[in-house]
This record gives structure tokens, C-alpha cells and sequence, in this order.
């Protein structure tokens, strides 16, 4: 998830996050409902009414058309389903995590097993490795195609082991062959 999307996220979130709001949603869910109705409902001020469904318009969960002098307001489905589709989903969340971990993480492995531009040691845990093998695939330019020999002449200035690191690149599918000769996968 970048920036933009968690910060549209935030905004959703801090919206809902009030319990007048959250009533009004679940009323609006049901039907259209003039201002005046909504503050009977909800025992409350039609300002106090009104406040609230100027947060929700903000983020488009709420519709007004006019119905003589009145305001009517309506539940906007589609913007409730993408809301739920697209920002409060289980990968978005797990997006976030990956976002605020992950690369932290990576430059921790990649600190821990590279010396410069030397790979110190092949690591053992697959999660580990993957993030080794990506930084690797980085010194192939995408659309090229490598004879084996130069694969291995690429591979070996970042470390000795060629043959385990060319068949590494191919099972984490990072890299592709045809005979002897290897491509970068994008």
C-alpha cells in the first residue's frame, strides 16, 4: 500500500470512527432519510445531524439530493464496497505491515550477508535468501539474454558459487532459461 492509499485509509477510518456517524451509516443503510428525521432518530440537533454528514460527504459514503425544501440523504453502496475492497482488506493490512517492516528488514539482511558489493554467505532460511536473490536478479538488465557463461561471470562477482546461485535465481522465479541461456523475469 503506498502513501497516498494509507493516507486515504487514515481519513476513512478517522471518519467512521465516531458512533453518531456509525448510526447515521447504519440508518442511511436501510433508506433515505431527511436531516430533520435523522435527528429524531438519533435524539439529537439537526446541526448536530448535519456536522456528521458533512464528514461523511467528505469521503463520498453519503449522497444528498433534494426533495422539495428538504435534504435527503442516502448511503453511497458503491463507495462503502470499495472502501471494503480495496482499502480494508486483509492484503491491504498486510500491505501496511509489509510497508513499515519490510524494507527495514531487507536492508538488515542485505547488511548482514553482503560485504560491498560481496555476497559473505548464501542464506540458509528462505525468506532470507529471497531477499538476496532479488538484489542479485538486480545486476541482469531486463529484456537481455545471457549465455550461460555470462550469467555465471556476473554471478561470480558477487560471489563464488555460480551453479547454486543460477539454479536459486530459476526455482524463485527470478530468472528464466532456455538451453544456456538465462533472462531476467519482470
Amino acid at each position: 500500500m503506498n502513501s497516498e492509499a494509507l493516507s486515504t485509509t487514515v481519513r476513512y477510518l478517522k471518519v467512521m470512527a465516531h458512533a453518531t456517524r456509525l448510526r447515521i451509516l447504519g440508518i442511511l443503510a436501510d433508506g433515505e432519510w431527511s436531516v430533520s428525521e435523522l435527528a429524531e432518530l438519533l435524539d439529537t440537533t439537526s446541526s448536530t445531524v448535519l456536522r456528521h454528514l458533512a464528514k461523511l460527504q467528505e469521503v463520498d459514503l453519503v449522497r444528498m439530493r433534494m426533495d422539495d425544501a428538504n435534504h435527503v440523504y442516502s448511503l453511497n453502496d458503491e463507495t462503502l464496497q470499495r472502501i471494503n475492497r480495496d482499502l480494508i482488506s486483509t492484503a491491504s493490512i498486510v500491505a501496511i505491515g509489509e510497508e513499515s517492516v519490510g524494507d527495514a528488514w531487507e536492508q538488515r539482511v542485505l547488511t548482514t550477508f553482503l560485504d560491498g558489493d560481496r555476497l559473505t554467505k548464501i542464506p540458509d532460511k528462505p525468506r532470507k535468501r529471497l531477499v538476496i536473490l532479488t538484489w542479485l536478479v538486480q545486476k541482469f538488465a531486463p529484456g537481455v539474454r545471457y549465455p550461460e557463461a555470462q550469467v555465471n561471470a556476473i554471478i561470480r562477482r558477487h560471489h563464488d558459487d555460480t551453479a547454486m546461485l543460477r539454479r536459486e535465481l530459476i526455482a524463485a522465479r527470478l530468472m528464466q532459461r532456455d538451453g544456456g541461456v538465462y533472462w531476467r523475469v519482470d
